[in-house]
């Protein structure tokens, strides 16, 4: 080993017990390490003149390059954050006891010049259905609260292979909303409830909520959320952030608490395009020219002019939504686009068997996956659980899905198969039939209405869409923030043709710097329904 290395080495070792005393848990320590941070939740984080809530990957790497910010700095101001903004909102559940190592450990390899990547040094939170050696994986159910999985999920293997810091679990929504016929999104019995920070009676939507509100309140520099059918890209509209659903198998499903494998797939959320499409070429980038074509189509976003996007409104959520579609196109149109509205067809039919098919494979695969973990072995085992602990029912009772999926058909019943058939090939025709006849680039749509409120009595109000087509396909989809209504964001979703992700994250990127939208929120404690539109 060279001196050079043994120095830096050396150093760290020092280092190392001192930052560790700044990590959650030990207040006085990571008050002194907060030191010169904004604690109030309205006002940026900053770091060495960084502010953490329009920094992206690229301006932290060119910093840790040069010497002029480290990734144990950028760590600490990311804990610091969350000590004192996350009480807010509630979309921690833990931080890592190794985040602080890690990020030395990245110090080191930067010094040296023996960076792994873009994401080398970069904290990132996880949603809790994601395994983790080191932390408890959940989904926000007790019944997992345990003893850690035995080994990292495919995903987070990436993560840590590229130098990343994972800094912890993200509260979600129980078992990705699977469990209740009327659940509360961004409600668990380990979490409780994850506001939204833009308005905090308001609810953060979709099972990726912690993840998306996180984000929001600049608790990390990335996250990484899961979806089945919307569970990405709504609570990254609803939050005011980006959230990328990547082509099904693009990123790994091991490791990954599911739903179904036939529709589940984890994807990356930011702040910005540039960081969600990093994100994406390290945990799903199958091999180097497929991760580097995924890099590039966020660091070198497209023009918008000569463009072609079919907009599909959806006045059904709310005026003030189809209003600022309305603004959208023009401004799209303006930087050179051609907007045309569309209607993709088959939703009816995709709504009548999207459910089923899911009931027999959730019990499929959830049964696969509860026998890999401490606790119950099985779907049946899970029901037990929950009849006989209180607190799984402290915000709602019911567990009507699990129910339903015990008793569905086997995924080997031929009325299975042919459903499962028919939603794929409707699914698919519905996005490419819809981008030929328009000749379109990609097909775009709001990813959500204004927050409802969070009610744990009346559950969610959540009949969006938007998503569906994409989810059901396995195609792309990405959720941009578009604007306002009111104080509430509203995103704009873009989809487009399988393995699509590069071109639809470039259009992204030229579209989020077209239209400009995002804003940090403001914690507000409420506002009158008449400004939700």
């Amino acid at each position: 080993m060279k001196k050079r290395s043994i120095a830096a080495l050396s150093a760290a070792l020092v280092a190392a017990p001192l930052l560790a005393a700044g990590a959650p848990g030990q207040p006085a320590a990571a008050a002194e390490a907060g030191a010169g941070h904004s604690s109030s939740p309205a006002s940026p984080g900053l770091v060495r003149g960084v502010d953490l809530d329009t920094v992206t990957i690229p301006e932290l790497q060119a910093r840790m390059k040069r010497g002029s910010l480290t990734s144990s700095e950028l760590t600490l101001a990311y804990l610091q954050r969350i000590r004192t903004v996350d009480p807010k909102i509630n979309a921690v559940l833990r931080t890592s006891p190794t985040a602080l190592a890690q990020a030395v450990a990245s110090d080191i390899r930067h010094r040296l010049g023996k960076s792994l990547g873009p994401l080398d040094g970069i904290p990132v939170l996880l949603k809790d259905n994601v395994d983790t050696r080191d932390m408890p994986t959940t989904a926000g159910s007790l019944a997992l609260a345990g003893k850690a999985p035995s080994k990292d999920a495919e995903l987070v293997r990436r993560l840590r292979a590229a130098g990343a810091v994972v800094l912890g679990k993200a509260n979600m929504s129980e078992w990705a909303n699977f469990r209740a016929a009327k659940p509360t999104s961004g409600w668990s019995a380990v979490g409780g409830q994850t506001l939204n920070p833009y308005v905090l009676d308001r609810n953060p939507c979709g099972s990726s909520s912690g993840s998306a509100a996180a984000l929001a309140a600049s608790l990390a520099q990335v996250t990484i959320g899961t979806e089945t059918d919307g569970s990405i890209v709504c609570p990254a509209g609803m939050n005011g952030v980006v959230g990328h659903k990547p082509s099904l198998g693009l990123v790994s499903q091991s490791g990954v608490v599911p739903i179904s494998a036939e529709q589940d797939t984890a994807g990356p959320m930011a702040r910005n395009v540039v960081d969600t499409a990093l994100t994406l070429s390290v945990i799903g980038g199958s091999d180097s020219r497929t991760a580097a074509g995924l890099a590039d189509a966020g660091l070198r976003p497209g023009s918008l002019r000569g463009k072609r996007i079919g907009l599909w409104r959806l006045p059904a959520l709310g005026a003030g939504v189809d209003e600022l579609m309305t603004r959208t196109a023009a401004r799209l149109r303006a930087a050179g686009a051609r907007v045309v509205e569309v209607t993709p067809p088959y939703q009816g039919r995709l709504a009548e068997l999207e459910f089923p098919a899911l009931l027999s494979e959730f019990h499929r695969d959830i049964d696969a996956y509860l026998a890999t973990r401490n606790g119950p072995r099985d779907l049946a085992g899970l029901i037990e659980f929950n009849r006989t602990h209180p607190a799984e029912r402290s915000c709602f009772a019911g567990q009507e899905l699990f129910e339903m999926a015990l008793a569905a058909p086997p995924t080997t019943d031929p009325g299975y198969l042919a459903m499962r058939a028919e939603l794929k090939d409707l699914s698919r025709r519905s996005i490419d039939e819809t981008m030929a006849a328009h000749d379109l680039d990609a097909i775009a749509s709001p990813s959500n209405p204004p927050a409802w409120t969070s009610d744990c009595a009346r559950g969610d109000n959540d009949v969006i869409p938007s998503s569906t087509p994409a989810a059901v396909a396995g195609y792309p989809s990405l959720s941009v923030p578009a604007g306002f209504v009111g104080e509430l964001p509203v995103g704009l979703l873009l989809m487009a043709g399988d393995r699509q992700d590069a071109a639809l994250l470039s259009l992204g990127a030229a579209v989020e710097r077209k239209l400009d939208a995002w804003r940090a929120p403001r914690y507000l404690p409420t506002v009158p329904p008449a400004t939700t539109g």
